[in-house]
């Protein structure tokens, strides 16, 4: 049970961006329906479902451009990258599911048949492709010309860090106003105040000392005069 809950974790990691391509508001494409046969025809394709035409061959060269700018900005490792992610994501899950000894076997069995169903390759044909809808052969030479220069190499070299600072200083940013939302609101949902770190401009109050346990009876207080009238007790022998 555990395996197969952490499999369907794993999944569902990996499926987000699928997930996300949902319309909006939830609602599903209805099921092509079938035209009524008539005796002697042949059936009818469900409505949308007509193969579109064949994509427009690539020039060999245009393709050959995109694929040297590519390389030369390192996306062409883009697929290595999305590989080496999802396998990291799916260790994260299964090593929480599995015994530690049979990890290793494991992860090496998956990695192979990950590999051989979604090659690192497949992906850069891919973003040859829209590269090639979005670019002329001149834009896309020119654009390697850019990046072959030193300033280019260097904005190669430091984009993947200044992509890197911008997101995590826009989410502490983001962070903050979160919480400070989330405070103000606090008084109307109360549930909030166990959920919130600790409002370092306005601490909690310290405790209050309680009262101070009363002394036992017979036992003389400091500073205290015997009542009129009472007998002083005599020395203990």
């Amino acid at each position: 049970m555990k395996l197969r809950n952490a499999l369907i974790a794993a999944l569902l990691l990996t499926a987000g961006p699928a997930l996300a391509q949902t319309p909006a508001g939830g609602t599903q494409q209805k099921p092509a329906t079938m035209a009524p046969v008539q005796p002697g025809q042949p059936a009818a394709k469900p409505a949308g479902t007509d193969s579109k035409a064949p994509a427009e061959k690539l020039d060999p060269a245009k393709e050959a451009a995109i694929r040297r700018l590519l390389d030369v900005t390192g996306e062409s490792k883009e697929g290595e990258n999305i590989n080496t992610g999802m396998t990291g994501r799916v260790h994260d899950v299964i090593s929480r599911a599995l015994p530690a000894d049979q990890l290793p076997k494991f992860m090496d069995t998956f990695s192979q048949r990950f590999t051989a169903g979604a090659p690192a390759s497949a992906v850069t044909d891919a973003v040859v492709k829209i590269y090639a809808q979005h670019f002329s052969i001149e834009d896309i030479q020119a654009i390697t010309k850019f990046y072959e220069s030193p300033v280019g190499q260097r904005m190669v070299k430091e984009m993947p860090d200044v992509a890197r600072e911008s997101q995590d200083l826009g989410m502490q940013m983001d962070q903050k106003v979160v919480i400070a939302v989330l405070r103000g609101m606090s008084d109307e949902y109360p549930q909030l105040k166990q959920m919130l770190p600790p409002d370092p401009d306005h601490p909690a109050p310290a405790p209050s000392a309680g009262p101070a346990p009363a002394p036992a009876p017979g036992t003389p207080t400091p500073n205290s005069t015997p009542a009129p009238g009472a007998k002083p007790t005599p020395p203990q022998q």
